[in-house]
């Protein structure tokens, strides 16, 4: 970082809570940024212009055409050309600060790749999609106490919190277990205001700002709700026995990190097919999931399971016990694609 040139940060060093000695602490910083969809490419493009040092970019999607109306570091070019969402954001945010460095990893994140893909990370922010990487960068968090800050956004509403990583609460803390299949909307299947996303982002860009700069003080303590359409605004406060009966923070509990918490996925030998293994063992309400799908393509269900057709060669069946089964590819990362799209969790 360059500190000689004052048009690019001097507004920013002018806030007394910044100045320049918060301004270098940011050049010093290196942030990773977990998914790079709505919110990933909004909180890195603000990070990135407020002078983050060193950004790492981590995800495992290539740039859609649906993605555009709302992931703002990417054009029509990058959805023509499929381009991997990481590579495409990176060479965005070249063209908008050249004195940062910007590291993009194409990775599906697991408990196998989670060390070498945070390390040396000063923060991470949440943007993905995806219960069971939350709850294994929760336990990654709590292990080595790596800051984070989550951010959800569906419909025309979302979430920010702050965890710190050195004890209660955690994120466990207010999502004990991973939500049902049938429980939890996606922006595929419930759709997404793009400045409801921006907002949340920008949300937890602020908060990331507020802990590199040395002001731990402001940040805003709680779960902050919003929804941008019916203007509502509240903060669930965290009492200080909300971790006490916690599995990750209060007893110790690492399943996600160290165990088979996250699930499973598995190339279907002989087929051009992935079978996703679900995190929780439980029933999923197919009749709920069918319903979400109509719209989406052609659906086929019954009280074994629901079934629809993607696209001329992929469909995703997902059964009663949480099983899925992606048809049409053997990629994993791609199966994984399909289910948080279609499905959540």
């Amino acid at each position: 970082m360059t500190l000689g040139k004052p048009s690019r940060y001097d507004r920013q060093t002018r806030l007394p809570m910044i100045g320049i000695e918060g301004q270098q602490k940011l050049g010093r910083s290196q942030v990773a940024i977990l998914g790079c969809g709505a919110l990933g490419t909004v909180a890195a493009d603000i990070l990135a212009r407020a002078g983050v040092g060193r950004l790492r970019l981590i995800d495992r999607d290539v740039v859609e055409w649906t993605n555009l109306q709302r992931q703002s570091l990417y054009t029509e070019i990058d959805a023509q050309q499929a381009r991997a969402k990481a590579d495409a954001a990176c060479a965005a945010l070249a063209k908008a600060n050249s004195e940062i460095q910007c590291e993009p990893i194409v990775a599906d994140l697991n408990a196998d790749n989670i060390a070498s893909i945070l390390e040396d990370c000063d923060l991470v922010i949440d943007a993905v999609d995806n219960f069971a990487v939350r709850f294994l960068l929760n336990d990654y968090s709590l292990e080595h106490h790596l800051p984070w800050v989550h951010g959800g956004c569906v419909g025309t509403g979302g979430q920010v919190a702050f965890f710190r990583g050195t004890g209660r609460p955690c994120f466990r803390c207010l999502v004990p277990e991973i939500p049902p299949a049938s429980a939890v909307a996606t922006c595929d299947t419930a759709g997404v205001l793009g400045s409801a996303t921006h907002m949340i982002a920008s949300l937890q860009a602020t908060e990331a700002i507020k802990w590199l700069t040395g002001n731990e003080h402001a940040i805003r303590e709680g779960v902050w709700s919003l929804d941008f359409w019916t203007n509502r605004n509240r903060v669930v406060a965290l009492p200080a026995t909300i971790g006490e009966d916690c599995k990750a923070c209060g007893f110790g509990e690492r399943s996600f990190l160290h165990g088979p918490g996250g699930g499973g996925a598995a190339v279907v030998c002989g087929r051009l097919a992935v079978q996703l293994i679900p995190a929780t063992v439980g029933m999923v309400n197919l009749d709920e999931i069918a319903s979400r799908w109509q719209t989406l393509g052609e659906v086929n269900s019954n009280r074994f399971f629901a079934r629809i057709r993607i696209s001329e060669f992929e469909t995703l069946t997902i059964f009663r016990d949480g099983r899925a089964l992606i048809e049409g590819t053997d990629e994993i990362s791609r199966a994984r694609t399909i289910y948080s799209q279609l499905i959540g969790g």
